[in-house]
C-alpha cells in the first residue's frame, strides 16, 4: 500500500468541513433572455428563476414599468412596457437567508425608417464633379450605424460613427464625384444598415428610393462656331428680307397711286383757276 493512502479519508473529511457549499446552500439565478434589444418604446417579456427549490423572496428590480404575468415559487414572468431608454435590471431570489441576483442589460434604438438620397446637381455634363448626400434621420445608437453608398451593385462610398449619445440623431454621408456618360444608365442609392448584434439583437436595413443622374456631352468649341454662324446668317438673310419687301412695297404703291394722284389735285383746285386755265 502506497505510504500516502491512509490520509485519503481523513483529508476528504477536512475538505468536506472546510468547504461547504455544495448541497442544499448552493443555487443559483437566471434570466432570460440574458441580452435584450428593444426598439423605442416597444415592450418585451423577462423571465426570472431560480434553481433554489423553496426561495424564501424573489422579483426583478427595475425603474421600467413592469407588469407581473405569473408566477411560481421558482420563477416569475414580467412584461416591461414603453421602454424608452437603456436601462439595467435585476433577478433575484433569496434562499436559505442569502441573496443572490442577476442583472439583465436593455439597450433601446431607432432603425432608419427613412432614408434619403439625392444628387446635386441632378444634371451635370460628362467630367463635371456632382455631389451624392445621404440622410438618415433619427438613429439610434449611431455607433452601430453604417451608410453606405451605391451605383447600381458598386460600392462608391460607406460611413461609419463613432461613440455618441443615446439620444436619436441624424446621420449623413457625402461624396464628391466625376460624372462619366454611363452615369446616365445607372442607379444611384444609399443603404442604411444598423448593427445591433453585439447587443443581442440582429441586423436592421433600409435603402432609399433609386435616383437617376442626367448626364449629357458638353458641346465641342467647333459645333458652337457652327450653330453661331448659321443663327448669324439666318438673322442676316431675315433681315434682309424684310428691308427689300418694305422697299418694293413702297415703290409698288407709289407706281400704283401715281396718276389718280395728279388727278386728286386738279380736282382740289378752285373752279376759277380750272377755268382760266381751260
Amino acid at each position: 500500500m502506497p505510504p500516502f493512502s491512509c490520509w485519503g479519508l481523513p483529508m476528504a473529511l477536512l475538505a468536506l468541513l472546510c468547504c461547504p457549499g455544495s448541497g442544499e446552500n448552493t443555487f443559483e439565478v437566471y434570466v432570460w433572455p440574458e441580452q435584450l434589444v428593444v426598439e423605442f418604446r416597444g415592450s418585451w417579456k423577462v423571465n426570472c428563476s431560480t434553481s433554489c427549490p423553496q426561495p424564501e423572496h424573489g422579483g426583478l428590480e427595475t425603474a421600467l414599468t413592469k407588469t407581473l404575468l405569473d408566477k411560481q415559487p421558482q420563477w416569475s414572468q414580467y412584461l416591461l412596457s414603453n421602454i424608452s431608454q437603456d436601462a439595467d435590471l435585476l433577478c433575484f431570489f433569496v434562499c436559505f437567508g442569502k441573496q443572490l441576483s442577476k442583472k439583465l442589460s436593455i439597450s433601446v434604438y431607432q432603425p432608419p425608417k427613412q432614408v434619403i438620397l439625392k444628387l446635386q446637381p441632378a444634371w451635370v455634363a460628362v467630367g463635371k464633379s456632382f455631389t451624392i448626400e445621404c440622410r438618415a434621420p433619427a438613429v439610434a445608437p449611431l455607433e452601430n450605424l453604417t451608410l453606405t453608398l451605391l451605383r447600381g451593385k458598386e460600392t462608391l462610398h460607406y460611413k461609419t460613427f463613432g461613440r455618441a449619445t443615446p439620444a436619436p440623431r441624424e446621420a449623413t454621408a457625402t461624396l464628391s464625384a466625376t460624372a462619366r456618360k454611363e452615369d446616365g444608365h445607372s442607379n444611384f442609392s444609399c443603404q442604411a444598415e444598423l448593427d445591433l448584434r453585439s447587443r443581442g439583437g440582429g441586423i436592421v436595413r433600409s435603402a432609399s428610393e433609386p435616383q437617376v443622374l442626367e448626364v449629357y456631352e458638353p458641346m465641342q468649341d467647333n459645333q458652337l462656331v457652327i450653330i453661331v454662324t448659321v443663327v448669324s446668317v439666318l438673322l442676316f438673310l431675315f433681315v434682309t428680307s424684310v428691308l427689300l419687301c418694305f422697299v418694293f412695297g413702297q415703290h409698288w404703291h407709289q407706281k400704283r397711286t401715281g396718276a389718280y394722284g395728279v388727278w386728286a389735285a386738279w380736282r382740289r383746285l378752285p373752279r376759277a383757276c380750272r377755268a382760266q386755265s381751260a
